[in-house]
């Protein structure tokens, strides 16, 4: 009898030891926010040491992903599409040129400018607490704190672009990844 006490007393530590170690996954999840490119590139990334991501990134389409949708030939895509809102307010549209994403305005810092388009964060996850340098400096504990590295560089992309964007003309991913491409620091 004693031994089936403590085994079940055992089982429910365990139990409760992993939830508890969930739980705070979890929170420590929901606790990632977007802070914007300026807190990003525009803060520590844009030296020649670390790569020049802010030069890359301002002349890249990505900068101006969001101002494309304030057009009137972006409104007039998202009208035949059926949608009945214009492109800048149409999730569906902006999915794709601000984070990849719908947008949960409860993950979103003050910081955060979804008028700076397809940024930083759409690509590499929010960086509220990855952002900081003594957590930059050690990639490791940078993934625990939210960034993302994607191992399939193609595949992430090709989430936006692809034959659902009603402007698709194909994508080449090599192609296309020579004119982002930052590589520093790695």
């Amino acid at each position: 009898m004693k031994t089936k006490l403590t085994a079940a007393m055992l089982i429910l530590f365990v139990i409760a030891a992993y939830s508890f170690r969930f739980a705070d996954y979890a929170h420590k999840a929901g606790a990632f926010k977007y802070v914007g490119v300026t807190s990003c590139v525009g803060a520590c990334h844009k030296t020649d040491a670390q790569g020049k991501q802010l030069d890359i990134w301002q002349n890249s389409k990505h900068s101006n992903a969001y101002k494309v949708l304030l057009t009137p030939e972006a409104d007039k895509i998202a009208q035949d599409k059926g949608f009945t809102t214009p492109a800048a307010e149409t999730p569906a549209c902006l999915k794709c040129h601000v984070l990849g994403k719908d947008i949960d305005p409860s993950e979103l810092e003050a910081s955060f400018n979804k008028e700076d388009g397809v940024q930083c964060e759409t690509c590499h996850g929010p960086g509220s607490e990855y952002k900081k340098l003594s957590i930059m400096k050690d990639k490791e504990k940078s993934k625990e704190n939210g960034l993302i590295v994607h191992d399939d560089k193609a595949a992430f992309c090709t989430g936006c672009h692809n034959s659902e964007s009603p402007t698709f003309k194909g994508f080449n991913y090599d192609e296309m990844w020579s004119k982002i491409a930052h590589n520093k620091p790695q």
